[in-house]
């Protein structure tokens, strides 16, 4: 992928002017309508580039550019605004309406189990009439509770799928946003708005990535906590949850070194949203959050969650220095 800067454009579209464009093939520029000039390459184009180029990210762009105007904040600060707005305005909800949808098929789970076993029953007896194989009877018994489970669904308006809305909103806004920071940064289409100068502490320049490791290492370190008070919910999991859950905790370690790396704007973006998350977590474990959203009542819920947590916290991490200690 060809990568040019502003000044390096600027003379090619001299070029371009005086001298012979048939001599320019292929094409590295292409000029905007406002006079910006964006970095393409016509030939071998990645799909990350066309994703970054992509009309979403360019809106994405227009908010955070939009919104630093409107507030006069520094960078690093209207960056963390935004976020907060995006998570409590588009995936907050989101959330809610997920912890409806689990909540009612955790509701269900009896009434799914005492369904099983009357056609385990059914099943049983209809196997002597006609003797089914083993084979059979479990085809049988398999096709037949789905058929019960999926009109259970339908009955209540709870499929498993509406719970995954969350993250098919969530993925593509969180990229959108990176990846319209990370052309902020790089000055892909638009002249300096100031994140050279835009940030604080020991990361002043957002267009640099963090040499100190401070925000990598904290975003790892929010996410493995995210992913580790879910799991402490999940009493009793499935090997398909065990290994989501391990998978989700390689994912958390794995963005510390692609954290480094990156622009610091987009670290102070990710190292946010994340902590949004975290508090949107807590958030629906209290009681009285629950019952104000109107959340039905699970067997996991708590009046205590918090201290329930904290117990749940030490107790899993004495037992493994104990293992570990033997």
């Amino acid at each position: 992928m060809l990568r040019i800067s502003q000044s390096a454009v600027l003379v090619s579209v001299r070029m371009c002017r005086h001298g012979n464009p048939a001599s320019l093939r292929p094409s590295l520029i292409s000029i905007s309508q406002c006079g910006s000039f964006r970095a393409v390459s016509t030939q071998g184009s990645s799909w990350y580039e066309s994703v970054a180029d992509s009309a979403p990210v360019h809106q994405a762009e227009q908010l955070l550019l939009s919104v630093q105007q409107l507030t006069g904040l520094p960078w690093w600060s209207s960056i963390i605004c935004t976020t907060l707005a995006l998570r409590c305005s588009i995936t907050l909800p989101l959330a809610i309406y997920q912890a409806h949808i689990i909540a009612k098929i955790e509701a269900l789970q009896k009434e799914i189990a005492a369904f099983a076993q009357q056609l385990r029953f059914e099943i049983s007896v209809r196997a002597k009439e006609k003797n089914w194989t083993e084979q059979t009877c479990r085809f049988h018994f398999k096709k037949n509770l789905r058929r019960i489970v999926s009109e259970l669904y339908v009955r209540e308006n709870c499929h498993p799928f509406k719970a995954s809305v969350l993250i098919w909103v969530q993925l593509p806004m969180w990229v959108c946003v990176s990846l319209a920071l990370r052309n902020l940064s790089l000055g892909l289409g638009n002249t300096d708005v100031g994140l050279a100068a835009g940030g604080a502490l020991w990361f002043p320049d957002l267009t640099v990535p963090d040499s100190t490791w401070i925000m990598p290492v904290s975003l790892g370190i929010i996410n493995l906590l995210i992913t580790e008070i879910f799991a402490l919910r999940q009493t009793e999991s499935s090997k398909m949850q065990k290994y989501a859950t391990h998978f989700i905790r390689g994912i958390s370690v794995l963005m510390i070194p692609i954290a480094a790396t990156v622009p610091s704007s987009m670290c102070v973006y990710w190292l946010s949203s994340s902590c949004v998350g975290l508090a949107h977590n807590l958030l629906l474990r209290s009681p009285g959050v629950r019952k104000l959203c109107r959340i039905p009542e699970t067997r996991f819920d708590s009046q205590t969650p918090y201290r329930d947590i904290a117990a749940a916290f030490i107790h899993k991490y004495s037992r493994a220095g104990a293992h570990s200690g033997k």
